[in-house]
Formats: C-alpha cells, structure tokens, sequence
C-alpha cells in the first residue's frame, strides 16, 4: 500500500497533537521537573522513541508546546475581532479568551504557573510568544482609543496585559473553583470591571 506524502504529514501532525495533550496534561499535574518522556509516551500511547523522531528533548517539546498553545490562542484572538468595531471587539476578545481557556483548560493552568518563573529556558520563547498574543488585543485597545470610544489618556500597553492577564486568571480561577458558573455570567462579570475602567479612567 502506497502512502501519500500528505497522508504522513497528517499522521505526524495527528502524533505531535497527541504528545502535546500528553504533555501538558502531564506537566500541569505533576509539573515540568517530574514528568518524563517515558510518562509523555505512554500517556499518548506512542513508543519512547516517537518523541525523540518528533523532538530533540523534553525541553524541545514544552518549548514547541507553548507555540504551539500560544499560537493558536492569538489565532483566535484575530478570528474574534475581524471586522468588529472597537467595543465590540473588545468583547469578543473576552469571550474567545474564556471559550479557548475552557477548551484547553490545562494548557491555561500550565501557562499561567511558566509566566511566574522566570528561571526557565524557555523564558524568552514564552515571553515573545506572550506579545504576540497582547499585541493583538493593544490594536484592538488602540482602535478604541482612536476612534474615542475609549478614554484618550488610557495607556494601551499597561491596559491591553491587564485584559490578557485578568481574563486568564478569573478564567482558570471559574474552572477551577466555581465550574457550573455558565460562560456567559463570567463573560459578563469581566466585561462589567472593562466598561468601570472604561469610563472612570
């Protein structure tokens, strides 16, 4: 049987998928440090030596994750605001942060914990990785300050992490700790705290 050079692309990305679940499932159970490439194998239900074909190390895989994570994140956040005006762009940020955190809820949960540590060798990929996905949200805060739908003296940088760094951790903090909350209410308990700070800066 002949197998087309599409047909193993696909089967490497399908494989690469899977150690990426196993991964950050692993190191958001049992941290970075304690979990091994034989845990990696077998929670993908792949051979040792498949990750090794797919990535030089340990270190190469996390790295290749938060691309990989981060990626698609920033991803999202463009898909959400296209063609939306400023405000409700910014809305659309929050819920496309709360939709993808939910359905990656590990992958948040290991992210949040790396951006603590700064000792890491992956530190500089994260932190790049991390304004690619702000910078999406600081065009979309520029927009409304441009057009005056949000405060002229409202400082973009400072006001566009906060969003990404609020919408994080109040989304994991819902998981976590009040899951049956609908999405919705959450969604709506952040855009409230976005409209205050809005017209009280």
């Amino acid at each position: 049987m002949t197998v087309t050079t599409d047909g193993r692309t696909r089967r490497r990305e399908d494989t690469r998928q899977r150690l990426f679940e196993a991964a950050v499932e692993l190191i958001a159970e049992q941290g970075f440090s304690a979990t091994t490439v034989d845990d990696i194998a077998l929670r993908a239900q792949v051979a040792k030596g498949t990750v090794y074909y797919n990535f030089k190390s340990k270190t190469d895989l996390f790295e290749e994750l938060l691309r990989h994570g981060i990626g698609l994140l920033t991803g999202e956040f463009r898909a959400a605001v296209e063609g939306l005006p400023p405000r409700e762009a910014v809305a659309a940020l929050i819920r496309s942060q709360l939709e993808y955190i939910r359905r990656y809820r590990a992958f948040a949960q290991l992210l949040l914990s790396e951006m603590w540590r700064t000792n890491r060798e992956w530190q500089q990929t994260l932190v790049l990785l991390r304004e690619q996905a702000i910078g999406v949200i600081a065009e979309t805060v520029q927009a409304g300050v441009d057009s005056g739908d949000l405060p002229a003296d409202l400082d973009v940088r400072v006001a566009s992490s906060a969003l990404f760094g609020v919408g994080l951790v109040v989304a994991v903090d819902w998981l976590v700790f009040t899951p049956e909350r609908p999405l919705e209410q959450v969604e709506e308990s952040l855009l409230a705290i976005v409209r205050r700070v809005g017209t009280t800066t």
